[in-house]
């Protein structure tokens, strides 16, 4: 299966690209992959489903570092299984795939994968700021070789819209709306006619045409300041999909606990994680977010996004903490202490509901229940 070049020193890099980190499951996927795949794809949307929500504890059995051995494919994208399937089908499609909802809501992992599973290569990226132009989408020039020996394909540096476009792989475009309208409208007639025109260049060089398997995956956050609306004209040109903050809270523990104890591990971090602290985190968040606790007790929401994203950040400080200034047991107080950073970050009032949270809610648990008085004790350092 077509990969991009692994460095030699892979193994330091602090994350690397999920067609690396899940090489052998791809494989193993390629290897066994009997269904159709659309033209383009390395593997089938099936394969590509199969990747992104797991085998359901299934091995598949293939040749791997000419060893046979067996592979359990992990369950890596949590929440709505329709809505991968949707996007894999949109993929499929003539249409862009536009992926929006709150930040930390798992949008660029979504986009990533898809990306590994169906070009192996989810590098080719295009980020979106304010500063954006449309130099950077399209092409821009070697102004050395451009002044030395005029327009030319020597002499063009090629952005990953163009790669796309030429090889025939997938374009993720993270935070599109962080670009300005005429920025963005750059794809219009991209998405439309599958061409890119280079008029500086000579007629046989001057258009691009897409080759099978071109699409673009586009995220865009509903939250962050400084976006801006897109044109009616772009927006009809990709299929909306909303990525929601996952709702269940057994299905959020698992996920924060495990995505936890991934990136403490990665950090070489010797942490003693018990799974009821966690919980208390994720039903932390879980209350702040929804605005109602499971007693029905109505609170506050903070104006600050309380994803999931944001709850294994808070859980990996956390042990971070409990590592390097404690006994390596993760405990309320490092909670608490992590827990401002997330909540305090725009708005002062937000203090002030973090602090009845713990006033109301926190402190009737913990006349129940011992990790929550611990818990509410640690409430010095919200000050």
């Amino acid at each position: 299966m077509p990969q991009i070049e692994i460095q030699k020193d892979i193994q330091n890099a602090v994350r690397s690209p999920a067609e690396i980190r899940f090489a052998q499951e791809l494989h193993a996927l390629a290897a066994t992959d009997t269904d159709a795949k659309p033209p383009g794809w390395l593997l089938s949307p099936r394969a590509v489903r199969t990747f992104i929500l797991g085998s359901d504890g299934k091995a598949l059995s293939h040749k791997w570092q000419n060893k046979k051995t067996n592979t359990v494919i992990t369950e890596k994208f949590y929440g709505d299984d329709a809505l991968v399937d949707r996007c894999i089908v949109t993929l499929a499609g003539n249409r862009g795939l536009m992926l929006v909802g709150e930040p930390g809501t798992a949008k660029s992992m979504l986009s990533e994968l898809l990306s590994a599973a169906i070009a192996g290569d989810s590098t080719n990226t295009i980020q979106g700021t304010a500063g954006t132009t449309e130099d950077q989408i399209k092409y821009s020039w070697n102004f050395a070789l451009l002044l030395s020996a005029g327009p030319s394909l020597q002499a063009l540096v090629p952005s990953p819209l163009y790669t796309g476009l030429k090889a025939g792989k997938l374009v993720r475009f993270e935070e599109i709306t962080r670009c300005p309208p005429e920025i963005q409208d750059a794809l219009v007639s991209i998405l439309s006619d599958k061409v890119l025109h280079i008029p500086e260049l000579a007629d046989n060089d001057s258009i691009l045409f897409a080759k099978k398997g071109f699409n673009i995956i586009a995220t865009a956050n509903i939250r962050d300041r400084g976006v801006h609306d897109m044109s009616s004209a772009l927006k009809r040109r990709f299929n909306f999909e909303t990525v929601k903050p996952i709702s269940d809270k057994k299905l959020e523990l698992k996920l924060v606990m495990e995505q936890t104890q991934a990136l403490l591990a990665d950090a070489e971090a010797n942490v003693n994680l018990d799974i009821d602290v966690i919980d208390l985190l994720v039903t932390t968040f879980h209350d702040l977010r929804e605005g109602r606790t499971e007693e029905g007790t109505v609170i506050e929401r903070p104006s600050t996004v309380m994803s999931t994203a944001e709850a294994v950040a808070v859980g990996v400080s956390a042990g971070l903490d409990a590592c390097y200034f404690g006994n390596g047991a993760i405990e309320g107080e490092h909670i608490v202490r992590n827990l401002v950073g997330t909540v305090l970050k725009d708005n002062p009032e937000d203090a002030k509901k973090l602090k009845h949270y713990f006033d109301v809610v926190v402190k009737a648990r913990a006349q129940k229940f011992p990790i929550w008085e611990t818990y509410y004790k640690a409430r010095k350092w919200l000050r």
